[in-house]
């Protein structure tokens, strides 16, 4: 089991940046692929990048694809979301999740544990 508990969320100005940080307890972290999802209000959760278990290979949603990195430290158990040209577009409540295997999968159903979240506000 891990819990996770994320970090780093905030108000920015359109074109800013920001690092989401998602922090891991237990000790087998690096078993899990992680992903970062968002969701604004009256919206479904989507999708917005994902991990694997390495680090090696990551996946993005097209929205995001070129602006935001995923990035992972399995020495100190976190998952990271840097976060750059930042559009108002991208306000949402970001949650970090964990799904056990090997593949990296971006379909929420996949993931079996959840943070909290953290509020993302992007102003114009």
């Amino acid at each position: 089991q891990v819990q996770l508990v994320e970090s780093g969320g905030g108000l920015v100005q359109a074109g800013g940046s920001l690092r989401l940080s998602c922090a891991a307890s237990g000790r087998t972290f690096s078993s899990y692929v992680m992903g970062w999802f968002r969701q604004a209000p009256g919206k479904e959760r989507e999708f917005v990048a994902a991990i694997s278990r390495s680090g090696g290979t990551t996946y993005y949603a097209d929205a995001v694809k070129g602006r935001f990195i995923i990035s992972r430290d399995n020495a100190k158990n976190t998952v990271y979301l840097q976060m750059n040209s930042l559009k108002p577009e991208d306000t949402a409540v970001y949650s970090c999740a964990a799904a056990m295997g090997r593949a990296v999968v971006t379909d929420s159903y996949e993931y079996g544990y959840w943070g909290q979240g953290t509020q993302v506000t992007v102003s114009p």
